[in-house]
């Protein structure tokens, strides 16, 4: 793979049984080649260019996945990858127009937050493939929108949680019914996850609370922590965090509180194997993947694609063994009753 070295500054979501779920300054802008190997090449391939949020690769959640994606692109279809993260969102245009100029086929946007930037930077290069995850842009023939139904892998997860609580016998589970949830920001791709959640949990245990609060950031591990710690206090015994890197504070509270804890995006049980009974998942590594494939084959579609349960576009990660198989079986029937329409979940919380 082609290695395309950049200067020093860049400037100012397996399954559940069946199922398969399938967000610098100028001198700390770091960018890398997808593969890893740097090597050196004529520059002749299919380009592509994936900007990561502040988050970066090492957020365990969509960053992560975003670059999953490009590396199978890589690895299957050929195409040379190279990313950059950025430090602040000051960092959007710039890297955005740096993978434009450079002459790539396809740009890809990690998030929400930059819609703006690749608007702008969209119409300044009319020739070149962009894709934005989590958020809706239309009316641009270049522009691609990978849109996931989390509300529904949300909600699996909400069930799932309620069920736990139901079941006092379950080890680890408390008398007091109360789950907690830490957000990142109140942006849809979060509260969507959030509002399926709570859907989810209060249909299956109508007396169980849900207490939400935002740590206002995707990076800040210790206010993700402290969230956490403030929720366990109040008597949560399952932690839902919605926040990527933020969230993985949020994990270690309720593994050092010797609670549960449900993950987000990505299948996160590898960061606390006993504590995580499983994840909401989205497939940001499978748009990422499908999109390059479509500009790479002349089908490129603009506009919004959907990935939800049906198309495996999100599904919930396997439960650990906290997890007792007669809820396994509830929540799997659940799924398939959202998938043929018998069960409708809003993307919107209760005060929207």
């Amino acid at each position: 793979m082609n290695k395309r070295k950049w200067g020093v500054g860049v400037g100012a979501m397996l399954a559940l049984s069946t199922l398969v779920a399938g967000c610098g300054t100028a001198n700390n802008t770091s960018g890398g080649n997808a593969s890893g190997n740097g090597t050196s090449g004529s520059g002749s391939k299919f380009k592509v260019g994936l900007v990561l949020d502040t988050g970066g690769l090492n957020d365990h959640s969509f960053n992560h996945l975003a670059y999953l994606g490009l590396q199978k692109a890589e690895k299957q279809l050929g195409v040379q990858g190279e990313y950059v993260t950025s430090n602040s969102a000051n960092d959007y245009v710039p890297n955005l127009t740096r993978f434009a100029r450079d002459g790539d086929n396809v740009v890809i946007a990690v998030g929400y937050l930059m819609e703006q930037a690749v608007e702008k930077v969209a119409k300044e290069y009319p020739n070149t493939k962009f894709l934005i995850i989590d958020d809706t842009i239309t009316g641009y023939p270049n522009v691609a929108s990978a849109v996931f139904k989390t509300e529904q892998c949300g909600y699996l997860a909400g069930a799932m949680a309620g069920l736990m609580e139901k079941d006092k016998s379950i080890k680890g589970i408390n008398s007091q019914n109360v789950l907690g949830v830490v957000g990142g920001q109140q942006i849809p791709p979060v509260t969507s996850y959030i509002a399926g959640f709570e859907q989810g949990a209060e249909k299956v245990d109508p007396g169980v609370k849900v207490i939400v609060k935002y740590a206002n950031s995707f990076t800040d591990q210790a206010t993700g922590q402290q969230l956490a710690q403030d929720e366990i206090s109040q008597g949560a015994d399952i932690i839902f965090p919605v926040a990527g890197g933020t969230g993985t504070g949020s994990i270690e509270a309720a593994k050092d509180a010797h609670v549960y804890a449900i993950g987000v995006d990505a299948d996160q049980n590898y960061i606390a194997p006993s504590t995580v009974i499983t994840s909401a998942t989205k497939g940001v590594d499978t748009a990422t993947f499908d999109v390059i494939q479509q500009a790479q084959a002349g089908t490129f579609k603009s506009g919004v694609q959907y990935f939800d349960l049906s198309n495996n576009g999100v599904g919930i990660a396997p439960p650990n063994s906290a997890v007792p198989k007669s809820i396994i079986n509830q929540v799997n029937q659940i799924a398939q009753q959202i998938k043929n329409g018998q069960i409708t979940v809003s993307a919107n919380m209760p005060s929207q």
